[in-house]
């Protein structure tokens, strides 16, 4: 078993977890937000899936250690701050960051779901939970694969896995490996078994992407001669797809963006907005702070709101 290093202390749980009413709610929240994110639960004494939802985020929250506070607000003392957020049921979960909400969700959920709400504040808040070490492994495995060790990297991430089944850095990690082998088939089996907690997480969604993209470069025609019909015929619409479909697989992001682009202005409604569709997919594969993502998303928006 991979060593991860000793687990942070947790701060006190006064500290982290603690009841707040009207009087009080713009400093425990709103104030407090302005430091690190701040989970509000809207209960009542009286409401049964409150009493089992508590607990439950209670304890994400304290594993978190400190990375993100909670606020219990009960709402039968609270009925002008329930209104001015529009609360229709309990348990309402909010969360706060800068003064504002940022997330949220109404009635039971099952710990998984709450774990990952946590992770996704903590991360609008711009922090990052502890990971027992955690991000040193994930950080060697994906340098492992970046320098063509697999196998090294499978084995960790796998490792990583066993300490945190939930991860989906480590998960997207393991579908990235087998991408990297050619084995798209085992690289899909193992993003469908990630929870469904973690699915929508945007490391997921970014190696959900690059399967797309993959299985699409199977089929990919000659470079030369998708290049030689489009000039021949710059209508070509389905020679101009292919052949941005072509340029990716062959390591040439910039063109394959180029051509869909110049095919959204010249036919944006073309086989259901297939230029479009194609371009969000490779933007869902790059990092989201890529020039050629930044760059590509500023064009296609000045199109599509002219």
């Amino acid at each position: 078993m991979l060593e991860f290093g000793q687990t942070p202390q947790t701060p006190p749980a006064a500290d982290l977890i603690k009841d707040a009413t009207e009087a009080t709610f713009m400093a425990d929240v709103i104030e407090a937000s302005k430091t690190v994110p701040v989970i509000v639960d809207f209960w009542a004494p009286w409401c049964g899936p409150c009493k089992t939802l508590g607990p439950m985020l209670e304890k994400a929250v304290t594993a978190a250690k400190g990375a993100v506070k909670m606020v219990k607000v009960n709402v039968d003392g609270a009925q002008a701050i329930a209104a001015q957020l529009q609360i229709q049921s309990i348990p309402t979960v909010f969360a706060f960051f800068n003064g504002q909400p940022v997330d949220g969700f109404q009635g039971a959920v099952p710990q998984s779901e709450l774990d990952a709400f946590v992770q996704r504040v903590i991360a609008a808040g711009g922090g990052q939970a502890p990971d027992d070490g955690l991000d040193e492994a994930l950080q060697a495995a994906e340098e492992m694969l970046e320098e063509g060790a697999v196998t090294d990297a499978v084995q960790t991430f796998a490792a990583i896995l066993g300490e945190d089944p939930l991860n989906p850095r480590a998960y997207a990690g393991m579908v990235r490996c087998h991408l990297a082998t050619g084995d798209l088939d085992q690289a899909e089996a193992v993003l469908n078994g990630a929870d469904v907690s973690i699915s929508h997480a945007p490391e997921l969604e970014a190696v959900h992407a690059q399967l797309q993209l993959a299985r699409q470069a199977a089929n990919t025609g000659p470079l030369d001669e998708l290049g030689a019909a489009v000039q021949a015929d710059p209508d070509n619409h389905q020679a101009r797809f292919d052949l941005a479909i072509a340029l990716h697989a062959n390591g040439d992001v910039q063109g394959a963006v180029d051509h869909l682009l110049d095919l959204f202005r010249r036919d944006r409604e073309w086989n259901d907005a297939a230029a479009k569709t194609q371009l969000f997919t490779i933007f869902d594969a790059l990092p989201a702070k890529d020039p050629i993502v930044l760059t590509g998303r500023r064009k296609l928006s000045s199109m599509i709101f002219v």
